[in-house]
């Protein structure tokens, strides 16, 4: 008696098919899984003997053989229970093998035949989409596998449950998607007095999606300000919501299965190790990073994070991607997120402030700030000082703009760029345009070029700063509605450039 069922092995975000092969045939009593198991895996053959104990289901006096195919790669995760336990009842010939064949199964066993949720769903309703078969999967993954419009998820309580639907017994209707998840935030940019320049900055910032360095005193707002600009960003569009879910679906923190809209805010904190930032572990799980993708990676104390840290962020800044390679995993995440840092502008922070001058100007601010690389510094688009408010500033009532009306702005220069880059699919904001593409849509105007030649001659501009900066001047255009770069739009994007030269 033998019979197959589906599954998945996740690598990455990518969620390969894998076949769950069951064999009972005479000889020794015994229970074995083969295919690269891990502990997970190996520890699922009791699980789902109590399982079956619980239903009253009795095992044979036989062999009973468990191939996870393909065997050469690696099978991590206690998802593995569920089709394991579906392809030895069909074995047993309890279900239809036809009706298990034709479904990719994932979800944890509990002692009593409970269904216990699992990471990845979402990732594994897209094979089961594209093979076209059913998707099952614990209750609670349900709401989450459902957003998949092609495929048909069922979701059970428990394997009893599920036995009841194949037999026809207890048919469970397929699962309907979860709710859209719209965080709000009472956060305003309004709330902000004074820090225009700052303000301008990281509207630019949203606008192309360019990375932003803040340097000012303590409680000069930094934070404050960084904490603001999911208010202003625009929602993800439908791609953008799957690629970021799907990654959160993998780590485990999507919330009751529905998929956000809104883009993701990750604020890790300096003491977080390399894996935490990048990603890795045992099992290579993705990262702050990764986490952050198509929205906000807020690092505060930028130097105080170390230096190992910092450095491993210059590659997918520029590339977009982050690839993890362990021992027992090499696996792929994408990572296109807007880095915002803020860093006090020495050790004691006061460097810049006459009312509490540093005793050890100019020795303090260049140890500190030393910390941050050249090449890293280098891959920030604007630098923008944060000078201290004063407290009889605080008291004055509210006159900046609101976030509703910088986000329509911003809202406004996304759409400039999508249609802009209709051709380019690999391109989807400003910051992301390189080569011919840049040139085509970014070249300024003579007297922007003549200016943009000049600044680089005088500060020594890398290649990388100059098209940086060209970057950034093509997203002030759009925010100005202007089809062209021109010289104000340069002097402005060359002005957040070099800012911070002093300092740095």
């Amino acid at each position: 008696m033998s019979a197959v069922a589906y599954t998945v092995a996740f690598d990455g975000i990518e969620a390969k098919m894998v076949e769950v092969q069951c064999a009972v045939t005479p000889g020794m009593p015994g229970f074995a899984i083969v295919g690269l198991p891990d502990k997970a895996v190996s520890e699922a053959r009791e699980r789902v003997r109590a399982a079956f104990a619980h239903m009253a289901i009795a095992l044979p006096s036989k062999k009973i053989t468990v191939n996870l195919s393909p065997a050469n790669m690696p099978k991590e995760g206690s998802h593995f229970d569920l089709p394991i336990a579906m392809a030895l009842l069909a074995a047993l010939e309890i279900l239809p093998r036809d009706e298990v064949a034709g479904t990719v199964s994932l979800g944890e066993l509990s002692l009593n035949g409970d269904l216990v949720p699992v990471i990845g769903a979402l990732p594994a309703a897209m094979v089961a989409a594209s093979e076209d078969k059913v998707l099952l999967c614990p209750e609670a993954c349900g709401p989450e596998a459902a957003w998949v419009d092609a495929a048909r998820v069922i979701a059970p309580k428990s394997l009893a449950a599920a036995i009841r639907h194949f037999t026809g017994q207890g048919v469970i209707e397929p699962s309907t998607p979860g709710e859209v998840n719209g965080t709000t935030t009472a956060s305003d940019f309004a709330e902000v007095k004074g820090q225009e320049r700052a303000k301008r900055a990281l509207e630019i910032a949203a606008a192309g999606r360019h990375h932003v360095m803040m340097v000012g005193s303590p409680g000069s707002g930094k934070s404050m300000l960084s904490k603001r600009i999911p208010s202003i960003l625009p929602p993800m569009s439908p791609i953008e919501a799957l690629e970021t879910s799907m990654i959160h679906s993998l780590a485990g923190v999507l919330e009751k299965g529905g998929i956000n809209r809104t883009r993701p805010f990750q604020e890790p904190h300096h003491t977080a190790s390399t894996a935490a930032i990048i990603g890795g572990g045992r099992t290579a799980k993705p990262g702050q990073i990764s986490l952050a993708h198509n929205g906000v990676l807020f690092l505060d104390e930028f130097p105080e994070f170390p230096r190992s840290v910092l450095e491993t962020l210059r590659q997918p800044i520029e590339t977009g991607e982050v690839i993890v390679a362990r021992a027992n995993a090499h696996v792929k995440y994408p990572c296109r997120f807007m880095l915002i840092a803020a860093a006090n502008p020495c050790k004691c922070g006061y460097l810049a402030d006459p009312a509490r001058a540093c005793a050890r100007v100019p020795i303090c601010g260049d140890e500190y700030m030393g910390r941050i690389s050249g090449p890293l510094m280098d891959r920030f688009d604007l630098r923008v000082e944060v000078p201290p408010v004063a407290y009889t500033d605080l008291d004055l009532p509210e006159d900046g703009e609101s976030s509703v009306t910088i986000a329509a702005r911003v809202a406004a220069a996304r759409q400039i760029q999508t249609d802009r880059f209709v051709d380019a699919p690999s391109v989807r904001v400003n910051a992301e345009a390189e080569g011919r593409v840049l040139e085509a849509f970014a070249t300024p105007d003579s007297e922007g070029r003549a200016l943009l030649n000049k600044v680089a001659e005088r500060f020594g501009l890398s290649a990388r700063g100059y098209h940086r900066v060209l970057r950034v001047a093509r997203t002030i255009a759009d925010l100005a509605g202007e089809a062209d770069v021109k010289r104000p739009h340069v002097a402005e994007a060359v002005s957040y450039r070099l800012s911070l030269s002093q300092e740095v």
